[in-house]
């Protein structure tokens, strides 16, 4: 499977989207403007990880704002169960937060699906706890392996460190199919998918929050940014990744000091939707104002070095 990567991408839909304005009334989903231009319209179809569905629901209010004939629907069944409506042709775009999997690239390929891989953002994941908890203010990996690895038995913090008190650990987190689920267990139990199964796992992270806020033992994990909206409820835990405790920020994350728990974030549009000029302008909307739409939705935007790297990438494939 061909991967194109995001600056090959822009440039393909750049493309896509001047053929469009090109042809005016010849596409069946575009209608002449007034002033001669083309008017979009259409329905474009969105769905997959919770954790980067905000990120597109903030760049669909602002591409809807100035495209009000555009309907674009963001669902939320996880990174992997929205993969399996996009190489089932369900969707035009799968939000994710890690990279499409190899069964999943052999299960689009199977149906005819070909994809682009689109990084739109960064992400760091939070480990919180209950405001009362005034003993755990950071957290080891390794400590974090011993609460949420496979087979874990703990369930009172001082079996995680003896100098914590004797108060009982409830555990809430990410469901399966979350892609959040999948870059945690990974980075912090050392294999994708592998977890103690006997806590709270649910999609809607909401959920985990009042499970935590109701909670003086309670530890959850989800993205940064659901962490900031909900700061007042819950207290942030500084990770030691080996280089010492690290707090996850918008600087740390963009710096990659904040580790292992910092990640990219993705949307893959199929080669067909973008056929269709409502979302290849859509995506190049997205891409455009990404650091408008991080900032709306609270998330890290990629740095101005990324970004520059990404537009050299795009000139050079263009010059070719």
């Amino acid at each position: 499977m061909r991967r194109i990567r995001w600056f090959a991408m822009v440039a393909a839909v750049m493309a896509i989207a001047l053929v469009g304005v090109a042809c005016g009334g010849d596409e069946p989903s575009d209608s002449a403007g007034g002033d001669g231009t083309t008017a979009l319209s259409g329905d474009i179809r969105v769905d997959g990880s919770s954790t980067v569905g905000p990120l597109t629901e903030a760049a669909a209010e602002f591409f809807q704002e100035e495209n009000t004939d555009v309907r674009v629907t963001v669902g939320i069944s996880g990174t992997g169960g929205g993969f399996e409506k996009f190489c089932a042709g369900e969707t035009d775009i799968s939000d994710a937060s890690r990279q499409i999997e190899q069964d999943e690239e052999e299960a689009c390929a199977g149906a005819g699906v070909e994809w682009a891989e689109v990084q739109v953002a960064l992400d760091g994941i939070a480990v919180v706890v209950n405001p009362e908890n005034d003993w755990a203010d950071s957290l080891t990996v390794d400590q974090l392996k011993l609460i949420w690895n496979e087979g874990s038995t703990i369930d009172n913090w001082n079996q995680v460190d003896p100098s914590f008190p004797d108060v009982p650990l409830e555990l809430f987190g990410p469901g399966t199919d979350s892609g959040t689920f999948d870059y945690f267990t990974d980075a912090v139990n050392g294999d994708e998918g592998i977890s103690r199964t006997d806590y709270l796992a649910t999609e809607d992270d909401n959920v985990a929050v009042q499970g935590v806020a109701g909670s003086k033992g309670g530890m959850a994990y989800f993205g940064l940014s659901y962490y900031e909206q909900n700061a007042d409820q819950l207290k942030v835990v500084a990770i030691d990744g080996g280089g010492g405790p690290v707090t996850p920020s918008l600087e740390t994350v963009q710096s990659g000091e904040y580790t292992p728990l910092s990640r990219p974030l993705f949307i893959y549009p199929s080669k067909a939707s973008l056929e269709r000029p409502e979302v290849a302008a859509f995506i190049q909307f997205y891409l455009e104002n990404a650091d408008r739409i991080a900032e709306q939705a609270l998330y890290v935007p990629m740095t101005a070095e990324q970004v520059a790297a990404s537009q050299a990438a795009v000139e050079q494939l263009i010059a070719e």
